[in-house]
């Protein structure tokens, strides 16, 4: 065992709580690897183990590892699970960008070249190139960026731009004169920072992968200081990227990556998934593995999803919950004033901001969201604005690492609250919240000493400028509002979705990245773990435009009928998966009903239980605060279907109907067929009429169920319910494809009830 790892169990204490699928992820030897993992499917969770359980096995020394991320956030959190895990060495993560950097700074000290300017305000630099009429238009200092790092990410020079564009379809940015006028800009723009000494982020991935090649002592050490290799979200790689890790590995197999390919959302952006999609033909040798199940969202959160995009043998694990919900809405006006009420609602008064979110398509939409919320006194957090860096306690810290060059080892101790004298006087930022900032500042000077150990203080400060745009401040509890694009990666056990509406989603330049639009829906769907809402509006205001009429976006068709039809398994696996639980279960119950003479809950009261406690675990409250077992009792008694009947049940105002209304009915309406009869109903069966064939065949049908279900020791009501019995007699099938045609009959109940139910009818 290595002595990087602690555990009482060793390396086999690692692979606890790991399905199957995630055991052989993590154990299999074969590299180069690649875990395509869906939606909440446990990535992280897989990635982490595998880089402990190898390193506590020996097949990799923890010291040597290298995780590369896409942000800093997923830096961190690799590296908290990992000392969770008992590595005792921090493994080296980050960013392709802030590794790159950290190398070439190291690089250039060593060489004694001078260092180039990092170039962080690129929409400055480009608009001085434009036309001078183009300079105030924002929108094309957008579009002209967006090309150019299109063009870098996939390694297209200046002089090949407007052959490259036409041919895959870019569009040329209206009135400026063309893909040959872009192209002239972006020589204009290389030309620039090669006289001023300046580098931008791509090229940071250029240099350092040219100085690793080109200097032979410089690239050993690097491939010496880092031999396993693994690498996050690789859906979202580019051309760039892959040829740095290529550099990194010169012919090093050790390498792992994980990701999703119907999480590939950048293609517009220069990243390609096929490096993901055939791992196995890009890597010689490559492997690919696969996890199938979703531990993060509700079946009916995955479901719903699932309408967007063709998600194969994706299963649920978690209870079920509540369904999503689509709501309409006159204005974006009115939107935003419903979405900021329901914000209020879903927290309670017992809950955190922080476990929502709000996710728009677009980021004029989000500052909107965001001024609509703080003037509803909603504490808010933005990717764009609220960053650790703009904290003006730990600017004034990090000011004093600008030009320092003592060894940043040295200068640890001034990264901690009491260092900053003015920040103690500032009573507008709470204790708390400067102890998490500086927490967080301390890491990211841990981090970079793993990259580089000789580093120093003014070198962390040009390093960290490198997280700038992917550093979130998560000191202070508030809703995350954010765009589709920047969600991807967290979770929230509550998210709303607006303004679903056409020209939005999908956006209206997607041009021929229509699939793309889908994927990223699905992406903002698949965020939520118990609660989404949906909302879409018939007006909307573009800047200080007047409001034009909006169309719901025509994706919403599919989500409205997947959420109608959520009682419906959605396809044979999932039928089969389903019966095979709710068999499980029921055995497991008649076992105890053998053992005991206490009689078992029914269904309808073990679903409306388990509600209840996920109801408690989401308000952080007490199960008998949202409702009391008398509550239940009355619930199944009465058995209501309608509001007014809600307002019967003893224990129920109009307050919980409002709240959790819905919900209850809903799950009532799930087990209809065991609602007690009333004495009407019970009369006008037992009322002595002349019985023909079809009463006769379902009678029989009825005692064979209940024999069958009493073989099994369950309910009659797992065998098959009452809706199913009536097409049966309806259909009378005679063969196992007109059996398979009848309403609830899948190929679990072919298989275990088919040829009995064939010889009923031919008899």
């Amino acid at each position: 065992m290595s002595e990087n790892i602690s555990l009482p169990s060793g390396a086999d204490g690692l692979l606890l709580n790991l399905n199957e699928e995630q055991r052989h992820a993590v154990t299999i030897e074969s590299t180069p690897l690649a875990i395509h993992a869906g939606a909440g499917s446990g990535k992280t969770r897989v990635l982490t183990h595998r880089i402990a359980w190898r390193s506590a096995t020996g097949l990799d020394d923890s010291r040597r590892v290298l995780a590369l991320t896409f942000t800093r956030t997923a830096a961190a959190e690799l590296n908290y699970r990992l000392r969770n895990l008992g590595l005792r060495d921090q493994v080296a993560t980050g960013t392709f960008h802030a590794v790159a950097y950290a190398q070439l700074r190291n690089f250039w000290r060593e060489k004694s070249l001078p260092e180039p300017e990092l170039l962080t305000k690129k929409y400055a630099f480009i608009t001085s190139l434009l036309p001078r009429d183009y300079r105030s238009k924002g929108e094309v200092v957008v579009d002209v960026v967006r090309e150019i790092e299109w063009a870098k990410a996939r390694r297209i020079h200046p002089q090949a731009y407007a052959g490259m564009a036409e041919d895959t379809g870019r569009k040329a940015i209206k009135d400026l004169g063309g893909l040959g006028a872009i192209g002239d800009i972006y020589q204009q723009y290389e030309d620039l920072k090669s006289k001023q000494n300046k580098i931008d982020f791509d090229d940071m991935l250029v240099a350092c992968a040219k100085a690793i090649r080109s200097d032979r002592s410089f690239g050993n050490a690097q491939r010496w200081r880092f031999r396993h290799l693994y690498v996050d979200e690789f859906q979202d790689v580019n051309s760039l990227q892959v040829d740095l890790l290529d550099a990194w590995l010169q012919g090093n197999e050790n390498l792992c990556v994980v990701g999703d390919p119907n999480q590939a959302i950048y293609a517009w952006n220069g990243a390609e998934a096929d490096h993901l999609i055939r791992f196995d033909t890009h890597f010689t040798g490559g492997v690919i593995v696969g996890l199938g199940q979703n531990y993060r969202s509700t079946p009916q959160i995955l479901r719903t999803a699932a309408s967007v995009i063709d998600v194969e043998d994706f299963k649920a694990n978690k209870p079920s919950g509540p369904a999503p919900s689509i709501s309409e809405y006159h204005s974006d006006e009115e939107e935003m004033t419903k979405v900021a009420q329901k914000v209020r609602d879903s927290r309670g008064p017992y809950g955190k901001w922080a476990d929502q979110a709000i996710l728009a398509r677009t980021t004029t939409q989000v500052e909107k969201l965001s001024r609509a919320l703080r003037d509803a006194g909603i504490p808010v957090r933005t990717l764009a604005g609220s960053s650790l860096f703009d904290r003006s306690d730990v600017k004034r810290r990090l000011d004093h690492f600008k030009q320092n060059k003592q060894p940043l080892e040295d200068l640890l101790g001034d990264l901690h609250v009491g260092s900053d004298e003015t920040a103690e006087t500032d009573s507008n930022v709470q204790p708390e919240e400067r102890q998490t900032a500086f927490s967080d500042i301390r890491k990211l000077a841990k981090e970079y000493l793993t990259l580089d150990p000789s580093g120093t203080g003014g070198g962390f400060f040009s390093w960290i400028r490198t997280h700038e745009r992917t550093s979130i401040d998560t000191s202070i509890d508030a809703v995350e509002v954010a765009t589709f694009h920047s969600s991807k990666g967290r979770e929230w056990p509550t998210v709303h979705i607006v303004g679903l509406e056409k020209g939005l989603v999908p956006i209206a330049n997607a041009g021929t990245e229509v699939d793309e639009e889908k994927r990223l829906l699905y992406v903002a769907l698949t965020r939520a773990k118990e609660n989404l809402f949906l909302s879409w509006a018939k007006e909307r205001s573009f800047g200080d435009n007047n409001p034009i009429k909006r169309e719901r976006s025509d994706w919403l068709e599919p989500i409205e009928e997947a959420i109608q039809n959520l009682d419906q398994p959605l396809n044979k696996t999932e039928q089969i998966n389903e019966i095979n639980k709710a068999r499980k279960k029921t055995t497991g119950k008649a076992e105890e009903r053998k053992n005991s003479e206490v009689p078992p809950e029914p269904p309808v009261m073990e679903s409306l239980r388990s509600w209840r406690r996920q109801q408690a675990e989401f308000s952080k409250t007490k199960e008998e605060d949202i409702l009391k077992d008398s509550v239940f009792d009355s619930l199944v008694q009465k058995w209501p279907s309608t509001r007014d009947e809600l307002l019967e049940v003893h224990g129920i105002n109009d307050f919980n109907i409002e709240r959790i209304g819905k919900e209850l009915l809903s799950i009532l309406n799930q087990f209809s067929e065991l609602k007690p009869k009333t004495s009407t109903q019970k009369a006008i069966e037992n009322k002595a009429e002349p019985k023909n064939e079809d009463q006769k065949l379902t009678e029989s049908l009825r005692t064979w169920r209940t024999e069958m279900a009493a073989a099994a020791g369950t309910d009659a009501y797992w065998i098959f319910n009452n809706e199913t019995l009536t097409d049966l007699v309806k259909k009378r099938p005679r063969n196992i494809d007109e059996l398979l045609a009848v309403h609830g009959i899948g190929a679990a109940k072919a298989k275990e009830f088919g040829q009995d139910l064939l010889e009923f009818f031919k008899e």
